[in-house]
């Protein structure tokens, strides 16, 4: 469920609105366009929202000023002290992209920024089969996360990392979850959903799935 991360994220909740401005060079490719992206999962969204892996809530933030009623579901603590401190009328929650909360009111849009990669494939089948329980007809699912076209893609940027000296990176690409648009196309199609895809960088790509 993506809790075997959780220590890392205790501990960047202090420095990751740092991390995404690209002050860190390793991780300054995967948060190219970063408001961009985070605009773009806003510009998709509709209703009400519930957001997974909400972390220091930047995300949640745009969505709020634009209207939208937002819960959010985090798993670590330190990451939830940061977005309830920005965002104090924000209904968050503990919780992972498995095991949260019974949402009390209709859910339109299921959103979600550069978290998904934390699950594992099945894991994110499970996930997204959760989801189509629970989205209202025709809601949709809008993430944006890091996603390679394929395998050797995917071995492709791990070795340029190396090669850059950008060693967390590299680690960071082969420990977690990163899968491929192939099989993102699967889990949702075989879900019942109907599913985009838009590059904004050269890691990341919007993740637009419609419940049919």
């Amino acid at each position: 469920m993506g809790r075997e991360f959780l220590g890392i994220f205790e501990e960047w909740a202090d420095t990751y609105d740092d991390s995404v401005k690209g002050i860190d060079r390793q991780y300054a490719a995967v948060f190219d366009k970063y408001d961009i992206i985070l605009n773009e999962v806003v510009n998709h969204s509709h209703g009400n929202i519930l957001e997974f892996g909400v972390g220091t809530g930047n995300l949640t933030k745009k969505l709020m000023e634009s209207g939208y009623e937002v819960t959010g579901v985090e798993p670590s603590a330190a990451m939830r002290e940061k977005a309830s401190g920005k965002l104090p009328s924000l209904s968050l929650f503990e919780g992972d992209f498995i095991h949260f909360p019974d949402p009390s009111k209709p859910v339109h849009t299921i959103v979600s920024s550069f978290a998904f990669h934390h699950l594992t494939d099945l894991e994110k089948e499970r996930a997204v089969k959760q989801f189509a329980g629970i989205l209202q007809p025709m809601g949709r699912i809008v993430f944006a996360d890091t996603v390679f076209e394929t395998v050797e893609h995917k071995a492709v940027m791990v070795n340029k990392a190396r090669e850059q000296g950008f060693m967390d990176l590299a680690e960071d690409l082969e420990r977690e979850y990163y899968t491929t648009l192939a099989e993102l196309r699967r889990i949702f199609t075989s879900t019942g959903f109907h599913v985009t895809f838009e590059q904004m960088n050269d890691f990341v790509w919007i993740i637009k799935a419609v419940k049919q």
